[in-house]
Protein backbone atom coordinates (compact mmCIF):
# COMPACT_ATOMS: atom_id res chain seq x y z
CA UNK A 1 0.00 0.00 0.00
CA UNK A 2 1.12 3.59 -0.93
CA UNK A 3 1.54 6.21 1.55
CA UNK A 4 0.54 9.50 1.35
CA UNK A 5 4.37 10.95 1.28
CA UNK A 6 5.01 7.89 -1.58
CA UNK A 7 1.85 10.13 -3.47
CA UNK A 8 3.35 13.15 -3.55
CA UNK A 9 6.81 12.28 -4.77
CA UNK A 10 5.30 10.31 -7.15
CA UNK A 11 2.84 13.39 -7.85
CA UNK A 12 5.81 16.11 -7.57
CA UNK A 13 7.18 14.05 -10.74
CA UNK A 14 4.90 15.00 -12.95
CA UNK A 15 4.76 17.44 -15.75
CA UNK A 16 2.30 20.31 -15.17
CA UNK A 17 -0.17 19.47 -17.39
CA UNK A 18 -0.53 16.03 -16.01
CA UNK A 19 -0.36 17.42 -12.24
CA UNK A 20 -3.47 19.80 -13.28
CA UNK A 21 -4.57 17.05 -14.99
CA UNK A 22 -4.94 14.66 -11.65
CA UNK A 23 -6.12 17.32 -9.51
CA UNK A 24 -9.04 17.84 -12.07
CA UNK A 25 -9.99 14.11 -11.50
CA UNK A 26 -9.31 13.94 -7.69
CA UNK A 27 -11.43 17.09 -7.44
CA UNK A 28 -14.34 15.44 -9.37
CA UNK A 29 -14.24 12.15 -7.56
CA UNK A 30 -14.05 14.31 -4.11
CA UNK A 31 -16.98 16.28 -5.30
CA UNK A 32 -18.76 13.09 -6.01
CA UNK A 33 -18.07 11.62 -2.77
CA UNK A 34 -19.28 14.37 -0.73
CA UNK A 35 -22.72 14.88 -2.47
CA UNK A 36 -23.50 11.03 -2.08
CA UNK A 37 -22.14 11.06 1.60
CA UNK A 38 -23.56 13.79 2.82
CA UNK A 39 -26.18 13.75 5.92
CA UNK A 40 -29.70 15.15 4.63
CA UNK A 41 -30.07 18.65 5.96
CA UNK A 42 -32.31 18.98 8.90
CA UNK A 43 -36.30 20.46 8.38
CA UNK A 44 -36.12 23.87 10.30
CA UNK A 45 -40.00 23.39 10.68
CA UNK A 46 -39.99 21.56 13.72
CA UNK A 47 -36.80 24.07 15.14
CA UNK A 48 -39.63 26.02 17.91
CA UNK A 49 -41.47 22.54 19.24
CA UNK A 50 -41.61 22.33 22.57
CA UNK A 51 -40.41 26.02 22.98
CA UNK A 52 -44.05 27.55 24.38
CA UNK A 53 -43.11 31.38 25.01
CA UNK A 54 -46.16 33.64 25.36
CA UNK A 55 -46.36 37.29 24.28
CA UNK A 56 -45.98 38.54 27.32
CA UNK A 57 -42.27 36.86 27.63
CA UNK A 58 -41.26 38.20 23.92
CA UNK A 59 -42.45 41.51 24.95
CA UNK A 60 -40.34 41.25 27.78
CA UNK A 61 -37.63 40.02 26.13
CA UNK A 62 -37.69 42.83 23.60
CA UNK A 63 -37.91 45.69 26.43
CA UNK A 64 -34.30 44.29 27.74
CA UNK A 65 -32.60 44.02 24.62
CA UNK A 66 -34.03 46.92 22.91
CA UNK A 67 -34.39 49.45 25.84
CA UNK A 68 -32.09 51.53 26.51
CA UNK A 69 -31.33 52.24 22.34
CA UNK A 70 -30.27 54.44 20.86
CA UNK A 71 -28.78 55.71 24.06
CA UNK A 72 -28.31 58.89 24.76
CA UNK A 73 -24.64 59.00 25.48
CA UNK A 74 -23.75 57.83 21.92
Amino acid sequence: MMTYQDILANAQQLSTSEKARLLAEISASLQHELRTSAQPKRSLLGIWEGLDLSAEEIDATRDELWGNFPREDI
